[in-house]
Parts: structure tokens; C-alpha cells; sequence
């Protein structure tokens, strides 16, 4: 059948009617190199710093280097299907990942991206990986106190919220397993956590991930992983990608705390990237700017004034050094940055002293204004006995003849040290830590054996709650070491050592 000239001439005329022109811009360049995960890209022009780049195959790329004839891109994920002439597009966006609520409870890679096989994380909003940290007008100073549940840090190195707070001690020395106790100890509390492993072994994360989903803590944690097998460039925005889900609680009137672990492994995946982008090495081989890449990440970690909802994102940062040099190059660049550091020491580690915690190389220059008055009381006598107790044990070894003040000093010296080990994984309520402080700073230990001072601790606790139960209320509600609750205190020690010696 022939169709005739009008009929064409009307469907020519509908279909030019319903016709919209579209024009879409789009700015594209071209692969000029490639490898190791790093690709150099000509023609785009008006490419922005930080701003996500599109390869062929759903590769994206970030642009990291933006030279006068080409840009530098680390590319998120494997390079191994790009080649030199494909295409590249620009996104328009700035590298951004999800937050929210929905992120709790999983395990995202540094792009936010779900790796814990839980299925798709539905959350509508997205913060930018590299965000302003709030200016001085905008913070108000630290106040409130984030408990540790470990005796030695809620006592000597208090941590604040909005407090920086650095962990530094050589390999497997316990920095992490403070880390986790402290994530432990937030359960019914209105913290959330983010843990974000930096160059660490899947196995080691499955680790994490499992103790705390046994303790409870998966419940309001978020775990980002990039792991040694990932590519330095997913290693390198780890952080930034864990503080940006962090901001979102700050930014809500929450509270977050965030845990790097660890920067030295960040410094050496960045420097990589550096050096592989071709910009030139400094001290170490690492780039100019390693003091920048640290410090844009932890002034992030504020608490924010009342005007601005009061939220605020803890940061614990660790660092591994090499054969207990905390002198070195990254360790000193993050200690100038932060409010102080716990140094955990190999030798106390292998003495059983657990958690490892050198007192006197550590120190929280703000946190001691977050601590409730009764803890700030009884670890003043603490510390004292503690310094005391170092600068005689290190004569007493020369010497064999001590006077009895000196004796018992040394006696009190190593129940505070035997009073301040604690095991893994059973954070102490603040309560409890100052009950067990200020009797031992009493002298109710000092004839003690050292070999039975945990089980007399835990038996103590049972027997305060039996025959004193309104002295942890007392104690809880007036948060000072008042006459009263003074001579409740002395009052439980001495009618608890009668039963313990009855018992012996």
C-alpha cells in the first residue's frame, strides 16, 4: 500500500510539533597515562579540586593535581580498565558520601559504599568529604566528659567531647583494644561512633566487627575500612569520608566519636598518591603539605557553640611509631596537633601492666575541664602517689636498706599501679572508678596482697551495692566527694576488709 504525500507531510508536521531540543554540556578529556592508580587526563578544562571524575566501565576518578595542561586524578578502584585515549567526564560534583542514621550498623568502604554483603544503605543525604571545620566563634570550650570506662584515662588523661585526643605507642601494644573498649562503654549513652580502619587487614577488621556485635556496639557504630589491599588513593580519603559521616551527627545536636586507625598508615598512603603525581617529596620522602592533610582532618573534631545546637565529634587518633620513637617525623606532626596523647609503652605491656599507659608521658591538656568533680579530687592522689612511687622504685633498686616511710610508699606505690590494670572489654562506670580510687587513696589497700587486689575490687563493688545501696546514688547525683559519701566510703572499705579477712 502507498502512503501519499499529505499523509507523510501530517506525520512530519506531528512529530516536528512534539519535538523538545535538548542540549546537554558535557566536559570530557582524554587518558593520556595511566598506572598504579593515578591517571593523567587532558582537556578538562573547567575540572574543580576534588571534584569526581567519570571513566569508562563506572570507574570514577577524584582530581587531585589541576596543572596548566593536564589534571591528576587518583582513580577509586582498579585501573586496570582504563587505558590510555578513553574518555573521561566531569561530574560536576564534589567527591561526597552518604550519612545519616541508615549508616549505623554497617560497613561501608571509603566511598560509603556497603561491604558487609547487608544489602543497599538507604539514606538520601550526602555530606562532602573535605568540609569546613568550624571557626573559633563557632566552638565553645570542652566540658563534658566522654568516659573510657578504663580506669587509668577516666582518671589521669580525661577526654572531653570535642576533644582531639591522640594514642601512640609502637605495634600491638593495646591501641586499639582502647579504642574498642571505649566504643564498648558508650552502649546507653547518646554517642555514636565511627571507626575507621586505615591499611589494616580484612581479618583485622572482621575482628572489630565482631566483638563489637558481641558487646553490643555495632548497634551505634559505623565501620569505614580501607584495607591493606585497597588502593592507596580509597586509603588516603578514609578519614575524610569517616569525619564527614561523623559531621553529620555534630552538625544535628549529636555527639560522635571518631576513631583513625591509624594516621601513620593515612601519611604513607597519601604520600604515595604524592609522590606518584609527581609533587615533590620533603622530609622522609613525604610531601610539604603532610602537616595540612593531618590538621584539616582533626580541627574538624569540635564541640559547637549552644547557637549552633551544642553537637560535637570526638577524635581519637592513633598513631604506630618504630621502636618507641614518638619523636619522628608523622608522630610529632600529630601530637603539635592534638589536645594531648596517651603513650602505651611496650615494656609496661610485656610486664602485664594492660592497658600499657606511660603516666608520665601522657597528658589531655583540656580534658580535665569535662571531669566530674569526685574523679578530679581522687586523681590528684593518684597521680601524686603514682610520681611518687616512679621516683622511689627507680632508687629503690640501687638500695637494699629502706626506712619505713619509704617502704610504704612503695607498698602504696604498686597497689595504685595493680588497682589501675583492668582486662579487655569490661569498661568501668565512672561510679565505680572512683570508688575504688579514693579507698585506695585512703590507704585501705596498703596491707592488701598485691596478688588479690582484683578480686578484692570486684568483691568490694558487690558488698558497697549490698549493705551501702544509696552510695552510688549519692554519689552519682551529687558527682563530689562530700563528708557524707566520704565516710559511707571508709565506712564500706573497713566492714568489707573485716569480711575479706574472716573469709581468708
Amino acid at each position: 500500500m502507498a502512503l501519499r504525500a499529505e499523509e507523510i507531510t501530517s506525520i512530519i508536521k506531528k512529530e516536528l510539533s512534539g519535538y523538545e531540543e535538548k542540549l546537554k554540556m558535557e566536559s570530557v578529556g582524554t587518558v593520556l597515562q595511566v598506572g598504579d592508580g593515578i591517571a593523567r587526563v587532558y582537556g578538562l578544562d573547567d575540572c574543580m579540586y576534588m571534584e569526581l571524575l567519570e571513566f569508562p566501565n563506572s570507574i570514577f576518578g577524584v582530581a587531585l593535581n589541576l596543572e596548566r595542561d593536564n589534571v591528576g586524578v587518583i582513580i577509586m578502584g582498579p585501573d586496570t580498565g582504563i587505558k590510555e585515549g578513553d574518555i573521561v567526564k566531569t561530574t560536576g560534583k564534589i567527591i561526597q558520601v552518604p550519612v545519616g542514621d541508615a549508616m549505623l550498623g554497617r560497613v561501608v568502604n571509603a566511598l560509603g559504599q556497603p561491604i558487609d554483603g547487608k544489602g543497599e544503605i538507604a539514606t538520601e543525604k550526602f555530606f562532602p568529604l573535605e568540609g569546613r571545620a568550624p571557626n573559633v566563634v563557632q566552638r565553645q570550650p570542652v566540658k563534658e566528659p566522654i568516659q573510657t570506662g578504663i580506669k587509668a584515662i577516666d582518671a589521669m588523661i580525661p577526654i572531653g567531647r570535642g576533644q582531639r585526643e591522640l594514642i601512640i605507642g609502637d605495634r600491638q601494644t593495646g591501641k586499639t583494644a582502647i579504642c574498642i573498649d571505649t566504643i564498648i562503654n558508650q552502649k546507653n549513652t547518646d554517642v555514636y561512633c565511627i571507626y575507621v580502619a586505615i591499611g589494616q587487614k580484612q581479618s583485622t577488621v572482621v575482628g572489630v566487627q565482631e566483638t563489637l556485635e558481641k558487646y553490643g556496639g555495632m548497634d551505634y557504630t559505623t565501620i569505614v575500612a580501607a584495607n591493606a589491599s585497597d588502593p592507596a588513593p580509597m586509603q588516603y580519603i578514609a578519614p575524610y569520608a569517616g569525619c564527614a559521616m561523623g559531621e553529620y551527627f555534630r552538625d544535628n545536636k549529636k555527639h560522635c566519636l571518631i576513631i583513625y586507625d591509624d594516621l601513620y598508615k593515612h601519611a604513607v598512603a597519601y604520600r604515595q598518591v604524592s609522590l606518584l603525581l609527581r609533587r615533590p617529596p620533603g622530609r622522609e620522602a613525604f610531601p610539604g603539605d603532610i602537616f595540612n592533610l593531618h590538621s584539616r582532618l582533626l580541627e574538624r573534631a569540635a564541640k559547637l557553640n549552644d547557637e549552633l545546637g551544642g553537637g560535637s565529634l570526638t577524635a581519637l587518633p592513633i598513631v604506630e611509631t618504630q621502636a618507641g620513637d614518638y619523636a619522628a617525623y608523622i608522630p610529632t606532626n600529630v601530637i603539635s596537633i592534638t589536645d594531648g596523647q596517651i603513650y602505651l609503652q611496650g615494656d609496661l605491656f610485656y610486664a602485664g601492666v594492660r592497658p600499657a599507659i606511660n603516666v608520665g608521658l601522657s597528658v589531655s591538656r583540656v580534658g580535665g575541664n569535662a571531669q566530674i568533680p569526685a574523679m578530679k579530687k581522687v586523681a590528684g592522689t593518684l597521680r601524686l602517689d603514682l610520681a611518687q612511687y616512679r621516683e622511689l622504685a627507680a632508687f629503690a633498686q640501687f638500695g637494699s636498706d629502706l626506712d619505713k616511710a619509704t617502704k610504704s610508699q612503695l607498698d602504696r606505690g604498686i597497689r595504685m599501679v595493680e588497682i589501675l590494670k583492668q582486662g579487655q572489654f569490661i569498661p568501668l562506670d565512672v561510679i565505680s572508678q572512683v570508688m575504688i580510687i579514693s579507698i585506695a587513696g585512703f590507704g585501705y589497700l596498703d596491707d592488701v596482697p598485691v596478688n588479690e587486689m582484683q578480686p578484692f575490687e570486684k568483691g568490694f563493688y558487690k558488698y558497697a551495692d549490698k549493705n551501702f545501696p544509696h552510695l552510688r546514688e549519692k554519689l552519682a547525683a551529687e558527682k563530689k566527694l562530700s563528708d557524707d559519701i566520704v565516710d559511707l566510703l571508709k565506712k564500706a572499705a573497713e566492714g568489707y576488709k573485716a569480711e575479706y579477712k574472716k573469709g581468708a
